[in-house]
């Protein structure tokens, strides 16, 4: 099955594309059933497009199965025998849809800082599309919930984290600038930490001086961490 895409919104900086089919609002995707022990793609598909819309529809704490399962087509028994959770069903529909939005493609050519703030850019934008308040939804019933937030940290953060260090660790070494594994951990704590500061406590749109300027300043620590070394 040819893999398509399932929002684009152009922010100003670039589309952001996900791994699942668009089609407008409140309609259904199509369902194809299936049984035995390999779900249905179309199920899948079904149930994460009806679950990321209802959660920015409704928020979090209205999210139920019975809503996604009617929302889907689907019945709830077959949404119970893949998923046990809503809580699970977004963590499959987070990293579905962060899969390319959050992709480093740090352009050939460009400069180390321009690299960067256009990673941060598209950083920015995911934070603004429906993948985006999913992450939000499930970091803040992780403070409450300690399964979802062990699920969050050793699958979607854990992998995320290891994208970022080595997207950071690549555009780095565009000037040359090297750093040991700690000294990455503590880039790439100070490259995120102020655009999810932003989005996540103040829900406030991430301005393009915050992220240049971001860019900048982890780009400044890393040659002082590089210099330090030789």
């Amino acid at each position: 099955m040819p893999e398509s895409h399932r929002r684009t919104r152009s922010k100003g900086y670039g589309a952001i594309s996900a791994t699942r089919e668009s089609r407008p609002a409140g309609e259904r995707t199509k369902v194809v059933s299936r049984t035995g022990p390999h779900r249905s793609e179309s199920v899948r598909l079904a149930v994460l497009n009806a679950a990321d819309d209802l959660l920015v529809e409704r928020g979090f704490a209205a999210l139920t199965i019975e809503g996604i399962a009617q929302r889907a087509g689907v019945a709830k028994q077959t949404i119970y025998r893949w998923w046990k959770s809503k809580v699970d069903i977004l963590l499959d529909t987070l990293t579905d849809d962060a899969r390319d939005a959050l992709q480093w493609h740090p352009a050939e050519g460009d400069s180390a800082e321009e690299a960067l703030s256009a990673h941060l850019r598209r950083v920015s934008d995911f934070f603004e599309e429906p993948a985006g308040r999913v992450l939000q939804a499930l970091l803040g019933h992780a403070q409450l919930d300690e399964d979802t937030a062990k699920s969050l940290r050793a699958g979607f953060l854990k992998d995320q984290r290891a994208l970022d260090t080595a997207g950071l660790r690549e555009v780095l070494a565009r000037e040359d600038v090297t750093v040991d594994d700690s000294g990455l951990d503590l880039l790439v704590d100070m490259m995120l930490g102020p655009l999810y500061y932003r989005a996540l406590l103040f829900g406030s749109p991430i301005d393009k001086g915050l992220v240049d300027t971001t860019a900048r300043v982890t780009l400044a620590l890393a040659r002082e961490l590089s210099a330090a070394r030789s």
